[in-house]
C-alpha cells in the first residue's frame, strides 16, 4: 500500500503528495478519520482526491494511504430491500453503530458478513463452468432469487460444490482451472462501479417495458432496455411519474438512486414503497427494490459516485436474467457535482460552467443500458431500462445538462409546469414529447394487443396537435365562429385530454392501466369522434351530440376495474351507437 501526505484541502477535493505508485480511480483512506476518497487526477506524485465524506478539520501533513483497488460495490445476496448511500453503506447497519446522524470514517461493509443465506446448488461436481453461468440459487426474498454466478475470468471444472447455509464470505463451490489451480467461489462477488459488466450480445430494443401509464405506453412508450429522460421545471411531477414507474412498470427489480434529492422525497420512497402492494406478486414492493439515497445534505462527491453504484447493482442483476428498471432522480445534480469537482480541480469550464466532458460522462452512464444476453453457456437474456430525471433550473430545458442528455436518450417526457398548474399530472406535454422506439414496439403492440392501435394512436395524435391550432382561432373570435367538425375536434381532443391523459395516481383503479384496457378506452373515445362526424354529415346538431347521456359514461370509463373492462366497454360502446342513430334518425324524420 502506498502512503501519501496531504498538502492541499479545498472542500471535497484533497490534493496529496508521495502517490506516484497508486493509480487512477482508486480508493484511498484519508487521514486518522480514515474517510473514503477516490483518485480523480494525477500530476507527477501528487494525486487530486475527492472524498466521499465532510473534510472539515482536515489539514497539510495528515497522511492518506491507498487501497490499491478501485471504487467498487459488493454484489450477492442482501443487496433487495437495502437501502445505501451513494458509495454502498447500508444506511440502517449506519444507524445502528453511530446513531442517527452519519459520522465521518464509519466503516461497515456493504453485505452483512454474518447472515447465512440458504445456497442450492444447481451444478454438480465435474461441470465444466464459465464466467457467467450459474452455479446456484439463493431465494433472497419471496419474490427475488438470488442466482450466483461465476465471477468474470474464471473458467474450470467444479472440483467441490456444498449445500447448506453459507454467509457471503463462505466457500460454496471449488473451481480448478485448466492450468490445475484451484479458485474458491463465494456467493459474492465484488465490481468496480466506472466499468460496465461484460455481456455477450447487445439486442435491438424490440418490446415494450409497459408502464401502466397510458400517457407514456400509448404516446411516447419506451422499450425495454431502453433509456429515457423525464425533464421539468419544480413542482412539475418528476418524482411522482419516477414513483409511478418503479410501482408500475414491468421489470422485476427497481433500483432507485435518489441523487441529491430532497431527504423528504426520499423519505416518501421510504414510507411508501414497504406499504405499497406490488401487482405482480401481491407483496409488498420492497422485496424486490434497491434504494440508494444521497440525499442533497450528504457530501457532494458521494453524488457522483451514487449512480455508477446503481447502474452496476442493476446491471448485476440484468446478468441474471433479469428486467431491471433504474431510475435516476436526478442527473442534474449528479451534473452539479460533476461541475463542482471541475470547478475546485481548476479545469478549464465548459458551457455555463459545466467541465468540457459532461456529455460523455452522461453517455457512459445511459450507454450501459441495454437489452443483453449474458455471458455463460447458456446465456439468459436480461434488460436495464434507464430512466433519469433532469431538473433544469427554472425549466429550461436548453441548458447544458437537459440537452446533452437529449442527445442520447431516445425518449423525451417532456413535463409541463402549465399542465402540473392545471392538475393534469402526468404533466407530460404531448406536443414537446417524443420517442424514437415508436416503429419498433408499433409492430410489437400490433401483433400482441390489437391490430388497429397504431392507427388509433395517430388519429389520436392528429385530434391533438389540430386543437393546438384551433386554440388560436378561438382565442380570436370565439367557439362559435368554428365549423361543426372543428367543434367536435375540440371536444375529442377534451376527451383524450381529461379522459385518457390524465391519470389518477392515487386512484386504486386508475393509478394502472394494462395495454387491453388502453387499447379499449382509446377505441371508445375514437369511436365518439368518427360516429360524431357520420352524424353532423347526416345533419345532426352538434350540441345534442355533445349532450348524450353516453358522455359522462365514456368520461368514467377509465375507473372500470380490469376484470369488468370487456363488459362494460362493449355496453357503454353499444349504448353510444343507439344514442346516436336515434339522433340520425330524428334528423332524418
Amino acid at each position: 500500500m502506498s502512503q501519501g501526505t496531504i498538502v492541499k484541502v479545498s472542500g471535497p477535493l484533497v490534493i496529496a503528495e508521495g502517490m506516484r505508485d497508486t493509480n487512477m480511480f482508486d480508493v484511498v483512506r484519508v487521514s486518522e478519520h480514515r474517510l473514503i476518497g477516490e483518485i480523480i487526477e494525477m500530476h507527477g506524485d501528487r494525486a487530486s482526491i475527492q472524498v466521499y465524506e465532510e473534510t472539515a478539520g482536515l489539514g497539510p501533513g495528515e497522511p492518506v494511504i491507498s487501497t490499491g483497488a478501485p471504487l467498487s460495490v459488493e454484489l450477492g445476496p442482501g443487496l433487495i430491500e437495502t437501502m445505501f448511500d451513494g458509495i454502498q453503506r447500508p444506511l440502517e447497519a449506519m444507524r445502528e453503530k453511530v446513531g442517527n446522524n452519519i459520522t465521518r470514517g464509519v466503516e461497515v461493509t456493504a453485505l452483512d458478513r454474518q447472515k447465512k443465506w440458504k445456497f442450492e446448488p444447481t451444478v454438480t461436481k465435474g461441470t465444466k463452468v464459465i464466467a457467467g453461468d450459474i452455479i446456484g440459487k439463493v431465494q433472497e426474498t419471496v419474490v427475488v432469487e438470488h442466482r450466483i454466478m461465476v465471477p468474470y475470468g474464471v473458467e474450470g471444472t467444479i472440483e467441490e460444490i456444498y449445500a447448506g447455509e453459507f454467509t457471503v464470505e463462505d466457500t460454496v463451490a471449488v473451481v480448478k482451472k485448466d492450468n490445475g489451480e484451484k479458485v474458491n467461489l463465494q456467493m459474492m462477488q465484488k465490481w468496480p462501479v466506472r466499468k460496465g459488466r461484460p455481456y455477450k450480445e447487445k439486442l435491438p430494443p424490440s418490446m415494450p417495458l409497459v408502464t401502466g401509464q397510458r400517457v407514456i405506453d400509448t404516446l411516447f412508450p419506451i422499450a425495454k432496455g431502453g433509456v429515457a429522460a423525464v425533464p421539468g421545471p419544480f413542482g412539475s411531477g418528476k418524482t411522482v411519474v419516477q414513483h409511478q414507474l418503479a410501482k408500475w412498470a414491468d421489470a422485476d427489480i427497481v433500483v432507485y438512486i435518489g441523487c441529491g434529492e430532497r431527504g423528504n422525497e426520499m423519505t416518501d420512497v421510504l414510507m411508501e414503497f414497504p406499504e405499497l402492494k406490488d401487482p405482480r406478486t401481491g407483496e409488498s414492493l420492497m422485496k424486490r427494490t434497491v434504494l440508494i439515497a444521497n440525499t442533497s445534505d450528504m457530501p457532494v462527491a458521494a453524488r457522483e459516485a451514487s449512480i455508477y453504484t446503481g447502474i452496476t447493482i442493476a446491471e448485476y442483476f440484468r446478468d441474471m436474467g433479469y428486467s431491471v428498471a433504474l431510475m435516476a432522480d436526478s442527473t442534474s445534480r449528479w451534473a452539479e457535482a460533476l461541475r463542482e469537482m471541475s470547478g475546485r480541480l481548476e479545469e478549464m469550464p465548459g458551457e455555463e460552467g459545466y467541465p468540457a466532458y459532461l456529455s460523455s460522462r452522461l453517455a457512459q452512464f445511459y450507454e450501459r443500458a441495454g437489452r443483453v444476453i449474458s455471458l455463460g453457456a447458456n446465456g439468459r437474456e436480461g434488460a436495464l431500462t434507464a430512466i433519469g430525471a433532469v431538473s433544469p433550473p427554472g425549466g429550461d430545458i436548453s441548458e447544458p445538462v437537459t440537452q446533452a442528455t437529449l442527445r442520447i436518450v431516445k425518449v423525451f417526457w417532456g413535463l409541463d409546469a402549465s399542465l402540473a398548474y392545471r392538475r393534469h399530472f402526468p404533466a407530460i406535454n404531448w406536443l414537446l414529447s417524443y420517442s424514437l422506439y415508436l416503429d419498433r414496439l408499433g409492430e410489437w403492440i400490433n401483433s400482441n394487443v390489437a391490430k388497429d392501435w397504431s392507427a388509433l394512436r395517430s388519429d389520436m395524435m392528429k385530434i391533438l396537435q389540430e386543437e393546438a391550432e384551433l386554440e388560436e382561432i378561438v382565442r380570436l373570435v370565439g367557439v362559435d365562429a368554428l365549423s361543426s367538425g372543428d367543434r367536435l375536434t375540440l371536444e375529442a381532443a377534451k376527451s383524450i385530454r381529461e379522459d385518457y391523459l390524465h391519470q389518477n395516481a392515487f386512484h386504486d383503479v386508475d393509478t394502472y392501466t394494462s395495454l387491453h384496457k388502453q387499447y379499449k378506452m382509446l377505441q371508445l373515445i375514437m369511436a365518439f369522434y368518427y360516429k360524431g362526424k357520420q352524424a353532423i354529415e347526416a345533419g345532426v346538431d352538434i350540441k345534442s351530440l355533445f349532450d348524450m347521456p353516453v358522455r359522462e359514461r365514456i368520461g368514467r370509463a377509465k375507473y372500470t376495474p380490469e376484470e369488468q373492462v370487456d363488459a362494460v366497454f362493449a355496453e357503454i360502446e353499444n349504448a353510444l351507437t343507439a344514442q346516436i342513430n336515434e339522433l340520425v334518425s330524428k334528423e332524418v324524420e
